[in-house]
């Protein structure tokens, strides 16, 4: 290494020790952990496990905004995220570290994700490998508006410079808003294809739910940061989704009072980019 690390592994997790003890072997030190309020007894197993690994009791469930804490914390220019079920591949976060250096600009790094034993590439992967927005000069892949949290590598002074992840998204799908702030302060995101993500889920406990928080994290995210017209196309795609996108509806009304607190326009370089993207998807 030079001079030390350069990266630091952040983990958050919540009641998923038996995960976390296959997990976190694999991830190159220095790791910190954020632990959001579990009940298996996570934070002591792993302080009495593996002593090497930072350990943040945050004491209740702060969803993505736990990693916020991790990210303070490290102590090196970049971070690479990981999920209690996800690590990264030998020798990948190296590599990172060296790109991002190459790259002053780069604020995140998106990798290639390998899911399950088969390694299939994450959907998300793929659509950043094919990103219709092409490779500025200065970057080192496609540029990307938006990036999947357990396969990124990020630049510590420009996340924490955007605000990190926010409450009012809470978990499930809290890269947009980040990403496009990111953008909207000139920072580049790009997807690099030979840095290696491995991710290996478990099956979804209540599908259902899952897109219940889509749904309300999707409207959330353009009241946050979208015009009005994409606010209304994605509550109208809501109401078109039946049960599923209504109860999505619902459950984001509590929170439109933060959401409206919190919103700004997006320069219109970044609010174009993420049309095209958009299109793209049909």
């Amino acid at each position: 290494m030079r001079n030390g690390p350069r990266v630091t592994v952040v983990v958050a997790t919540k009641d998923r020790l038996r995960t976390l003890t296959r997990t976190l072997p694999l991830h190159p030190r220095p790791v910190i952990l954020v632990d959001n309020g579990s009940a298996d007894g996570t934070p002591a197993f792993v302080r009495r496990h593996f002593p090497d690994v930072e350990v943040v009791e945050a004491g209740v469930n702060l969803g993505a905004p736990a990693r916020n804490l991790g990210v303070e914390l490290a102590k090196t220019p970049y971070v690479a995220f990981a999920d209690d079920d996800s690590w990264w591949a030998p020798g990948a976060l190296e590599r990172a570290a060296d790109v991002l250096d190459a790259h002053p600009r780069l604020a995140v790094l998106g990798a290639r994700v390998l899911v399950g034993p088969q390694e299939r590439l994450d959907t998300v992967s793929e659509q950043m490998r094919d990103s219709p927005l092409g490779t500025e000069p200065d970057l080192p892949g496609p540029s990307v508006l938006g990036f999947l949290a357990c396969g990124a590598v990020v630049r510590r002074d420009a996340f924490l410079e955007a605000g990190g992840f926010d409450d009012v998204i809470f978990f499930f799908g809290e890269e947009e808003r980040l990403a496009v702030d990111l953008a909207a302060k000139g920072w580049g995101l790009a997807y690099v294809d030979d840095i290696v993500a491995h991710h290996h889920p478990s099956p979804p406990k209540d599908p259902r739910a899952r897109q219940v928080l889509a749904t309300r994290n999707a409207v959330l995210t353009a009241v946050l940061r979208r015009p009005w017209g994409v606010v209304a196309r994605r509550s109208l795609d809501a109401l078109r989704r039946g049960p599923a996108g209504w109860e999505g509806l619902r459950t984001a009304v509590p929170r439109l009072p933060r959401a409206l607190a919190e919103r700004r326009s997006l320069p219109v370089e970044v609010e174009r980019a993420r049309r095209v993207l958009e299109r793209s998807k049909g």
